[in-house]
């Protein structure tokens, strides 16, 4: 048993002290984005401090816990606070968790996340299902001896956000009049926000939103074999022509206000899975 799959063991060895089901949703909520814990019947909390292994939140609007309850009578799992590159975490130490929700039984996992958007069609408070990403992280949590126990040595990308999930997301948007946009996000590793060149940039080579989080999680998550919808709310607009110095308590505050949309389209897939 590699050094890894002990170190799961022993956090999974903790959390079944609390509760032994298991949790086919897992949820990882962004920047500005825990209200979604209000929608969950919460049976079971565990900060991470209690959890062996378990990185700190050290973003502020990252509350630092792990949810276990139910939406919709599904039972989930969700990180009320997660862990970016920028903080100085590596990304082994990012992707852990999701490592962990593999274990408590998670086969498809939705990631929110607050961003800046460069399409010049998207305005500020909107909501965008990544369809794909770009990594500019410049660090990948696959790098080093591969477990075969977790997943494959050369995981496929082909398809990184699960169609069969952006469908469903896009057939409750319709149905609840919920305006989305379909695009690619950018990760980044921060923590500055990008100057006016680097915007053109990565504008030109295809992005529409940019970010510095999600990647990884998503990484980990196809290595393991389980289904990923990720979601984005974009917190300001990045035009390079039109640029404005950007406050974060503002882009925190875009990201409470648009949530309810989003919260509304997370809660309805997981009703319809």
């Amino acid at each position: 048993m590699s050094e890894l799959i002990k170190m799961i063991n022993e956090t999974v060895e903790v959390i079944k002290k609390k509760t032994d089901k298991t949790y086919p949703v897992g949820i990882i909520l962004g920047t500005g984005l825990g209200g979604l814990v209000k929608e969950i019947e919460i049976e079971h909390e565990i900060d991470y401090s209690e959890l062996p292994h378990f990185p700190l939140s050290t973003v502020e609007s990252h509350s630092g816990k792990l949810i276990f309850g139910k939406i919709g009578g599904k039972d989930v799992v969700a990180m009320q606070g997660r862990f970016h590159y920028y903080e100085g975490y590596t990304m082994k130490q990012i992707v852990y968790p999701v490592r962990v929700m593999k274990y408590l039984g998670v086969e498809k996992l939705i990631v929110s996340n607050a961003c800046g958007g460069m399409n010049p069609m998207y305005r500020k408070g909107d909501i965008m299902l990544i369809a794909d990403h770009i990594s500019l992280l410049g660090d990948n949590p696959l790098i080093g001896k591969n477990d075969d126990e977790l997943g494959p040595r050369f995981p496929d990308m082909s398809e990184p956000y699960s169609n069969e999930l952006l469908d469903l997301a896009e057939q409750v948007a319709l149905e609840n009049n919920v305006k989305l946009h379909k695009g690619v996000y950018v990760a980044v590793p921060g923590p500055n926000l990008e100057t006016k060149a680097e915007y053109r940039f990565l504008r030109n080579i295809g992005a529409d939103v940019v970010g510095m989080s999600t990647v990884p999680e998503n990484i980990a998550a196809v290595h393991m074999g389980m289904k990923v919808l990720g979601i984005s709310i974009i917190t300001d607009e990045c035009f390079p022509e039109a640029l404005k110095p950007v406050d974060v308590k503002e882009i925190i505050e875009t990201a409470m206000t648009a949530e309810p949309k989003m919260t509304l389209v997370m809660k309805e897939v997981i009703n319809k899975l």
